[in-house]
């Protein structure tokens, strides 16, 4: 009986949250004030995958310059709770905005009744405009996909894969595909999906120079980087290679370049490793991942200044990631972003490439002094100095926690414990890897409360047509309704075609 008080209670909060965003924002939040006027010629939606305002932020006092996106002249406040939960997935927030419809966590493109839902890429497609879906996470994740693939859960990649095939896009663009021939348990195979996207008559790239010799002769593309550092994804901005990998804002402005036509054209683009670095409370490389959206909204700007009058641009956050916060109880009300500056990878590389390297080199002398050097060399932390004169000198107890992690990652797999207080203290990633950017962050200023999403709400932002419609306070499934109207449909949530 208590168990069942417990959720009805807890359904019964979801539902007045979703209330109040309807009603906070006054008539806009209620869906009552949309565009009305011409059609945009090209429309963006930038989302930035668990981007909530601390993220933005932090970025703008480490790099002490004002990102694009802050600078738009509508300025809205988005709430995120998804249908059946009160923090939303990735997967419910890119339904949400990609259709308009307020679903359970996990599905993508379709309502809780499981009825598919179409969305605003679709609709972009059936008005004759060219469409482009850009992610710096694999392109078969849970934001881009909710574009173009309709299943109920986002871990059905393989048939997500194959989705890519069957929508006609134009320009599919970042990270590659998890799944392509069906091996993940549970799946029933449909053949070789990269072979069926090239069969539908895409062209494949998964290099820079073949990916800069792209022309609007290509015909559809599908354009992966070479080197996907984790899950099929781009690397960390933090590790880009400048004269190998290729960046989001390249994603983009090809796009750009291909997308280009007389009907106009719909582009979505996702920065999804800001997200991965807030799971895993890497400041520095969620900042430096900021850094490289803001520089594909960048692109978008740059192409409006040439159609001020075709062309609208909205940026956005699907949810915060990692309850960041600008504030330590450490420091007190003291910042020292410069800290951040010391951190030169994010936390994957040091754990993939670092870490694995030290131990096959020091194999049966795995020390932490040994380690020492290294850290230091990484992320400018110091084992020895006046800790009142240099903020990147560790102070005994931080020395004690990093021991105490370092003997945490070194034990054996085999005996490692899994414990309540492990996932507390290290999310699941490498304990002393999450020490290390801990204690950076803190001698920075920053915090974080989870490893996972929160529901604080996140800015959306826009310039161009339709504009003013994303001012004030809205529930998020209300961008994909405002996207319609500017897109010359009415707003509300559309049955796909089966």
């Amino acid at each position: 009986m208590f168990f069942a008080l417990r959720k009805s209670y807890r359904i019964l909060l979801i539902a007045c949250m979703l209330v109040c965003s309807l009603f906070v924002g006054g008539a806009i939040a209620g869906g009552g004030d949309y565009y009305s006027g011409k059609a945009a010629k090209y429309v963006f939606l930038f989302i930035g995958d668990g981007m909530g305002i601390p993220q933005q932020v932090a970025t703008e006092a480490f790099t002490g310059k004002g990102l694009s996106m802050r600078s738009f002249p509508a300025q809205g406040v988005t709430t995120t709770p998804a249908a059946d939960r009160f923090i939303v997935d990735s997967a419910a927030a890119a339904t949400a905005m990609s259709a308009g419809q307020i679903t359970n966590v996990g599905m993508i493109g379709l309502a809780p009744d499981n009825t598919k839902v179409k969305t605003i890429a679709e609709m972009a497609r059936e008005r004759g405009m060219k469409v482009g879906i850009v992610s710096s996470v694999s392109i078969d994740h849970a934001t881009p996909a909710a574009f173009y693939a309709h299943v109920p859960s986002r871990s059905q990649y393989h048939y997500i894969d194959h989705a890519i095939a069957e929508s006609g896009f134009d320009y599919f663009a970042g990270g590659g595909l998890k799944d392509p021939k069906g091996k993940k348990k549970g799946i029933e195979s449909r053949g070789d999906a990269m072979e069926a996207i090239r069969k539908a008559g895409y062209t494949v790239v998964d290099n820079r120079n073949g990916f800069l010799g792209l022309s609007a002769k290509s015909g559809k593309v599908l354009a992966y980087n070479q080197w996907l550092q984790d899950s099929g994804a781009l690397p960390y901005a933090i590790d880009h290679r400048n004269d190998k990998d290729i960046s989001l804002a390249e994603f983009t402005r090809k796009g750009i370049e291909l997308l280009d036509n007389s009907k106009g054209f719909f582009m979505m683009v996702e920065g999804g490793k800001i997200d991965w670095a807030c799971h895993a409370n890497d400041a520095k490389a969620a900042i430096m991942d900021t850094v490289a959206f803001d520089d594909a909204v960048r692109e978008a700007v740059a192409f409006y200044k040439k159609h001020p009058d075709e062309t609208a641009i909205i940026v956005t956050g699907d949810h915060e990631c990692g309850g960041m916060t600008l504030g330590f109880a450490g420091t007190q009300y003291d910042t020292d972003f410069d800290v951040l500056k010391s951190q030169y990878v994010s936390f994957q590389y040091f754990t993939d490439d670092v870490l694995k390297l030290f131990k096959q080199e020091n194999k049966g002398n795995v020390t932490f002094e040994a380690l020492q050097p290294t850290i230091t060399h990484y992320f400018g932390l110091e084992f020895s100095g006046d800790a009142e004169k240099n903020p990147l000198v560790l102070k005994p107890y931080e020395i004690a926690t990093l021991r105490e992690a370092f003997n945490q990652t070194m034990l054996d797999e085999m005996v490692k414990p899994v414990t309540a207080d492990n996932e507390r203290l290290y999310g699941g990633y490498d304990p002393l890897v999450v020490a290390i950017t801990h204690i950076v962050n803190n001698k920075a200023g920053l915090a974080w409360t989870s490893y996972s999403h929160t529901a604080v709400p996140v800015m959306t932002s826009a310039i161009g047509v339709g504009a003013d419609s994303f001012n004030r306070s809205y529930h998020q499934s209300e961008i994909a309704k405002k996207i319609m109207a500017i897109l010359g449909n009415k707003p509300h949530v559309y049955v796909a075609a089966k």
